[in-house]
């Protein structure tokens, strides 16, 4: 996935949108393990939510290369 997204005139790389979206989804869902109380079954808080970043930042980018929002977006 090459290529930037053009946002007033200002092009940023797609791998950072994608991460940004990556991390607001995580926010979410951190808040919900909180409240289910999930995080009393995790050895390692930091090394979960890392993870758990890296699991979405991957998985953001397959839907969007998936759906073609990678091509639309882009210049």
């Amino acid at each position: 996935m090459i290529g930037e997204f053009d946002i007033g005139g200002v092009f940023i790389p797609s791998p950072v949108i994608w991460g940004a979206l990556a991390i607001l989804i995580s926010l979410f869902l951190r808040r919900l393990l909180v409240i289910v109380g999930f995080y009393r079954l995790v050895w390692h808080r930091g090394l979960f939510d890392l993870a758990l970043i890296a699991i979405l930042w991957g998985s953001v980018t397959a839907l969007a290369s998936h759906y073609g929002a990678d091509t639309m977006l882009m210049r």
